[in-house]
């Protein structure tokens, strides 16, 4: 399964692009939010991929954020929803404000995204509120760019093996990345250890 690409961005739109990597051209299916992330093409671009593999086609969906990627498969786990509705809901709706809509149950600005209706609003209530609640597949970390999220994936790992609580770990996480600072893992882990121990 393709779970990240980086490659040359031939061409892109509000619903797709084209990335060419190892000398292959991969279409790729993406929500809007992920399209306003992207660069200009001739550029380099890395998403985060979810391959959907069914008899009669392999389908590649791409996201700028794990947030975004993990949103979509909590999205087409649910009875009803498919790829398409799930990149409507996710172009439709930041992720964090769709998060505040479902764990709020406001059935109504559900509703205004292309697609979703009274019924199916209040399915994705019922079905993820616990989930989103509860901080979902994301487990807490921060949405980050893709090659931003490997760094601190690896920093959470150590801090739990240094014994530090994983609702600490998160929270030090999501402050380091609000401040937007690109320092490499290492520097990382020991910001992040300098801040847990204070």
């Amino acid at each position: 399964m393709i779970a990240r690409l980086r490659g040359e961005l031939l061409e892109s739109s509000f619903t797709g692009c084209v990335i060419e990597a190892g000398g292959v051209g991969y279409e790729i299916l993406i929500p809007v939010s992920t399209f306003e992330k992207l660069p200009h093409p001739g550029s380099e671009a890395v998403l985060l991929i979810h391959t959907q593999v069914r008899e009669d086609a392999i389908t590649l969906y791409g996201f700028a954020t794990a947030g975004e990627r993990d949103l979509f498969r909590q999205l087409i786990g649910i009875s009803g929803v498919g790829g398409k509705l799930a990149l409507n809901i996710l172009s439709g709706m930041p992720v964090e404000t769709f998060r505040a809509a479902v764990t709020g149950g406001d059935i109504k600005l559900l509703s205004r995204i292309s697609g979703i209706g009274k019924r199916t609003a209040e399915r994705l209530v019922v079905e993820l509120k616990d989930k989103l609640g509860s901080g979902g597949e994301t487990g807490g970390m921060p949405d980050l760019p893709a090659p931003q999220l490997d760094a601190f994936r690896d920093v959470a790992a150590a801090l739990e093996q240094l014994g530090f609580k994983r609702d600490a770990i998160d929270r030090t996480l999501r402050q380091l990345a609000a401040e937007n600072d690109k320092k490499d893992a290492e520097a990382l882990l020991r910001e992040a250890i300098r801040r847990l121990n204070f």
